[in-house]
């Protein structure tokens, strides 16, 4: 989810974090202490969660249905390319140099030799995909802990990861499309609903597997940001510190 969708629905959001085994501490070891907007941030969870629910998943199980596997992939492909561009610039403003001419490479091979990222050869190359964006950057550079925030439509998100939404829009597709708003709503909407086939599997899962979905996505969209803040190796959290 790095625009290419970020952050899309909560469902979306905490399902993939589901599958990928994430635990449920936050940046403070306590949710609650990261959540004092919880009545904004729930009644917007349930909003979210019945748009989804009564039109983007069945739209997305329709575009599966009628849409070839490769042909989806490709799309993803494409749309994780152009995101790509977000993560070099936000790779040089948190002094990763190196990463960043490897993902300057990648999206030039991927553009090119990929068909503007239809084909994704750079991971096969030996260039994986990195995930960063502005929140990250503004959380390098002091901004560690943000109060949770869940978002219309967007989803699960804080109020430093959200005004780096804004950081990363200049780069992104949207703002260099220089078509009419109406196609560039076609455009995101097809992203979306992309996007959204590509989490069917993992929503079944989360909506067996959680008590309280609001609490789980919150504490799971917590921990996998403190761990791409901290590339995948945070500081240990007080309580763990026996």
């Amino acid at each position: 989810m790095n625009f290419t969708i970020r952050h899309l629905w909560p469902a979306l959001a905490g399902a993939t974090l589901l599958l990928s085994g994430c635990a449920t501490a936050t940046a403070n070891g306590d949710p609650a202490d990261n959540d004092p907007l919880q009545p904004f941030n729930r009644a917007m969870y349930r909003f979210n969660d019945t748009l989804d629910r009564a039109v983007l998943k069945p739209v997305a199980k329709g575009y599966v249905a009628v849409t070839p596997d490769f042909v989806r992939t490709g799309v993803t492909n494409f749309f994780g390319n152009i995101g790509d561009v977000a993560v070099f610039v936000n790779d040089l403003l948190q002094g990763k140099f190196k990463q960043g001419s490897e993902d300057g490479v990648r999206f030039l091979m991927n553009t090119t030799m990929g068909i503007f990222g239809f084909f994704d050869i750079a991971t096969s190359a030996g260039l994986p995909h990195h995930r960063e964006d502005f929140g990250q950057t503004l959380a390098v550079w002091g901004w560690e802990n943000s109060t949770y925030l869940v978002l219309p439509l967007l989803g699960p998100s804080t109020l430093r990861d959200s005004l780096g939404l804004v950081g990363d829009y200049p780069v992104g597709l949207y703002a260099n499309l220089h078509t009419t708003y109406t196609k560039e709503a076609e455009i995101y909407g097809f992203q979306v609903v992309n996007t959204r086939s590509n989490l069917l599997a993992a929503t079944n899962v989360l909506e067996t597997a959680a008590l309280d979905p609001y609490a789980f996505l919150r504490d799971a969209y917590l921990q996998q940001r403190r761990n791409l803040i901290y590339d995948g190796h945070p500081p240990p959290l007080p309580d763990d510190e026996q």
